[in-house]
């Protein structure tokens, strides 16, 4: 995956991403929306700085690490990556609170079609926001969408400080758990594809 130039990364602002996505997820990992990084190529939590794919192997979601290029192999896992907010930004605070309790009303949507075990929304400020509810702290919350239950995690992003890398894998790890017990499968130690 060749950098973008500065040019591309502005040319990128507005732009989607599609989603990462199948019916029947163990887990749904929602971003807030797509960075400039992620827009300009196509491929979510692409910024290098960003945690999300070191999080997902530390945490043991996925056997190693995967690159953002490779985010479809997700699917194997039972795990998919959608966004609150749809545009590209270079920063997440620049999209309005409107903007993001529409996105939460446009997610309960599309977890109601695909109905994953789990929404993990990553930034415990973009679920307060998209889901109106203030009080909300990281990890298992009360609200379910049908079946799916739902779990705040940290915002991966490298401007959050006040998650060190340890600190996050935990937990991301202890959502890992809960979704293998609910779901009663983990992630194959060889990879996809593999025969226990």
């Amino acid at each position: 995956m060749t950098r973008p130039t500065p040019e591309e990364l502005l040319a990128a602002r507005d732009r989607t991403v599609p989603d990462v996505i199948a019916g029947g997820l163990r887990v749904l990992f929602c971003g807030i929306n797509p960075g400039l990084m992620s827009a300009a190529t196509g491929h979510h939590f692409a910024r290098p700085g960003n945690r999300f794919w070191p999080a997902l192997h530390a945490s043991g979601f996925t056997p190693r690490l995967l690159r953002p290029a490779e985010e479809r192999e997700l699917l194997s896992y039972g795990l998919g990556i959608t966004n609150v907010a749809d545009r590209a930004s270079a920063r997440a605070d620049e999209l309005s609170a409107e903007e993001m309790r529409e996105g939460g009303r446009r997610l309960a949507e599309k977890v109601a079609r695909h109905e994953p075990a789990w929404l993990a929304v990553l930034g415990i400020t973009a679920y307060r926001t998209a889901f109106d509810d203030k009080r909300a702290v990281i990890g298992p919350q009360e609200r379910t969408i049908g079946a799916t239950r739902v779990w705040a995690l940290p915002n991966p992003s490298g401007l959050n400080a006040h998650w060190t890398p340890a600190a996050m894998a935990e937990e991301f790890a202890r959502l890992r758990e809960a979704a293998d017990r609910d779901t009663g499968s983990s992630v194959p130690a060889d990879g996809p594809g593999s025969v226990g």
